[in-house]
């Protein structure tokens, strides 16, 4: 459908005709910052953007990929969540686009640290599917589920009783909320918009803690724009092309 960044976001913006104004977005995993700030780029060239990008992270993924895959490839979310907001924000259209986190994300304080970071919204696969008895078989592209989650097999699914599972993933999302209004509430806020990295502390050293603020790039608004900015999130935005993913 498409090959450079300008035809992505043109591709958007034609399915979000075709849809009737219905939102469009894309999702992705971050590897070469560079080819991320080319669809930026393409953002700025053509003023078409998604309505969301969802970021996936490194540790996302299916039972089926290989190991290197899921353990080695593509950005850890948190670290990718940044680069996606930031970089938006320095464009000009954070506004505009909204940020949705996915990637072994499922409890409510990592829906916070998702929040802090930036992100918007989140999606959980992994959690859902463990509520539902998935026990990490990694048969998931082999029609081969023992518990009947990921399978097409008539005699294998019956060991998937929706009437019984639909409980545990009712109670599994209720849990889950509360348990992220109550770090809200925890750390004196009223609502989830009111998280920012400095909410957050991690640990650099075995004597040492910071909040995200201080270990995370900030860019002010249409930062990238006016040749501001610095770090490699600059140096990924001046390499890169609306024409070209490639280098």
């Amino acid at each position: 459908a498409f090959d450079t960044p300008v035809g992505l976001v043109e591709f958007v913006a034609r399915l979000r005709e075709l849809a009737d104004g219905k939102p469009v977005g894309i999702k992705l995993a971050v590897g070469d910052t560079r080819e991320w700030m080319a669809v930026c780029r393409a953002m700025v060239e053509t003023g078409l953007a998604p309505d969301f990008v969802t970021v996936d992270g490194g540790e996302g993924g299916t039972g089926a990929a290989p190991i290197e895959f899921s353990d080695h490839i593509g950005m850890p979310v948190k670290e990718a969540i940044v680069v996606v907001h930031q970089s938006l924000v320095g464009i000009g259209v954070r506004e505009r686009v909204r940020v949705v986190a996915s990637g072994k994300l499922f409890t409510g304080f990592e829906m916070a640290f998702a929040a802090a970071l930036g992100a918007d919204a989140m999606n959980s696969a992994r959690g859902f599917m463990f509520a539902l008895g998935c026990i990490q078989a990694q048969r998931c592209h082999t029609n081969k589920c023992p518990v009947g989650v990921a399978t097409q097999d008539a005699k294998l699914a019956r060991s998937l009783d929706p009437t019984r599972k639909a409980v545990r993933v009712r109670n599994f999302h209720r849990e889950t909320v509360e348990a992220f209004a109550e770090v809200i509430g925890a750390a004196g806020l009223d609502h989830p918009t009111q998280l920012a990295p400095h909410h957050i502390y991690r640990r650099v050293s075995p004597w040492e803690v910071r909040p995200l603020s201080e270990l995370y790039p900030s860019l002010e608004p249409g930062a990238l724009l006016r040749g501001d900015g610095h770090g490699f999130m600059r140096a990924a935005w001046d390499a890169a092309s609306a024409a070209s993913f490639k280098r």
